[in-house]
């Protein structure tokens, strides 16, 4: 069965090109001049897609788009912009819609946009929830996260996930990849922090041999590799000023240039990133540009931490303790464990959680893990981004001053680790320093 689409606009010969747009890529189609004649075919049939013009005699696209989300919420709706006015296009996703694209519309991109639209038939109620599945968790928080996850993946709106360390967020992006329309497609995480500032336009962009040295042959860029499908920015927040411009145009355009390349290349992805830094305050601060906060927080999602729902930690720890079972044939919780950890405020949340488990695990005596064997502080006390840690100082003696200042380096590291019960994460935040930083000096330390 032949699928279908809606096309709006006010003006006959525009409508006649994207007709025989669509019907080559065999798709039928009916066209409406203005709101009325589109709000009266969609309350008649059923549309696969729907196309309109953001400005129309008799109202706007938003109208429209208004209408679909809230009457028939399974159609996407894309809108056609007037050339640079990208800011209606973005509010328009904000509203709902699945995309949009700018004046003179670029067929090559408007057939992409089609094609990721209809593979989204079918794929809204899935026979059994992926989300479910895979977000552990009965809270109310966890509800509407679950709820929103689905809701986006209908869109290819650019998405900014927020949320502490070990909230799941790479979690929560690889179920809006997986839902919608681009799952065909590759999920390429990236973080962003991990990348050294001299390397990165290289990473992100690609290279052609020889455009430096050390260029030995051609390289293809994060843009290229996840063209059709996903790019997800973890710990965006840590991209330098200058990578944050080219970062910008990459997505606004469309388009990326390798190093040493005379000619741009297209891409088709979609953004989706995250960090645990408060990226408006970044902004506020001057350390994060404003045009690129606004680029990519179209829509923000936020992951709520353990501590504030904190009922759903024993559905998460028996499904963690699934996991770890291995080779024994059950494993189990005391129920004096399940309180203790229940009653804990977990500053390093799931994966904090999942670390604890794993130790108490390797440590039991049989198939039951206790409260003994449940190694944490059990106080209220929560472990903050601008927390530090002062260890006590020996003295130095006769020692070199840089054995002296190696020795202070590691026992800090040593003692904030053990405070922090081996949370990577948490360290960090505990000691002031990068989780880069940390890892870098637990290798130069021999404490990894």
């Amino acid at each position: 069965m032949k699928s279908n689409a809606l096309l709006i606009d006010d003006e006959p010969d525009i409508l006649s090109l994207l007709s025989i747009t669509l019907q080559r890529m065999d798709i039928e189609t009916d066209t409406a001049l203005n709101v009325k004649e589109a709000i009266d075919l969609l309350n008649k049939k059923h549309y696969d897609f729907c196309l309109s013009d953001m400005r129309l005699p008799d109202g706007d696209g938003m109208e429209i788009v208004r209408f679909v989300q809230k009457n028939v919420p399974d159609t996407p709706i894309a809108i056609i912009t007037a050339h640079g006015n990208m800011e209606l296009g973005i509010e328009a996703m904000k509203q709902g819609a699945f995309d949009f694209v700018s004046k003179p519309v670029d067929l090559e991109r408007l057939r992409l946009l089609v094609n990721s639209a209809l593979k989204l038939q079918g794929h809204s109620k899935p026979e059994e929830s992926i989300t479910e599945k895979q977000l552990i968790g009965t809270s109310e928080s966890m509800q509407r996260l679950r709820a929103t996850i689905e809701k986006l993946a209908r869109s290819q709106a650019p998405v900014y996930i927020s949320g502490e360390s070990g909230t799941g967020k790479e979690l929560v992006a690889q179920l809006i990849h997986q839902l919608g329309g681009r799952n065909q497609g590759p999920f390429i995480p990236v973080n962003c922090s991990a990348i050294p500032k001299e390397l990165m336009e290289s990473e992100f962009f690609g290279h052609v041999k020889g455009s430096f040295t050390g260029a030995v042959s051609d390289k293809k860029g994060l843009f290229t590799i996840a063209d059709g499908g996903t790019l997800f920015l973890d710990e965006i927040a840590d991209l330098p000023l200058e990578m944050q411009v080219k970062l910008l145009r990459a997505i606004q355009e469309q388009k990326i240039r390798p190093i040493g390349s005379e000619s741009e290349v297209a891409v088709n992805v979609r953004i989706l990133s995250a960090t645990h830094k408060n990226l408006g305050k970044l902004v506020t601060d001057g350390d994060f540009r404003q045009d690129l906060y606004y680029r990519i927080n179209v829509i923000e999602i936020q992951v709520p931490p353990l501590r504030e729902r904190s009922e759903d930690i024993p559905l998460l720890a028996n499904f963690l303790m699934k996991k770890l079972q291995h080779n024994r044939s059950e494993l189990l919780l005391s129920e004096l464990a399940m309180n203790k950890l229940s009653n804990y405020q977990f500053p390093g949340n799931v994966r904090e959680l999942e670390n604890i488990l794993e130790r108490a695990a390797t440590l039991c005596a049989d198939d039951v893990i206790d409260e003994n064997d449940i190694l944490i502080n059990n106080t209220k006390q929560e472990v903050t981004e601008t927390d530090t840690y002062e260890p006590d100082v020996p003295s130095r003696g006769n020692q070199p001053l840089e054995d002296y200042l190696q020795e202070i380096e590691k026992k800090a590291i040593q003692e904030a680790l053990e405070a922090c019960r081996w949370n990577k994460t948490a360290t960090a935040k505990r000691l002031g320093i990068s989780f880069r930083a940390l890892r870098y000096k637990l290798t130069k330390l021999g404490l990894d």
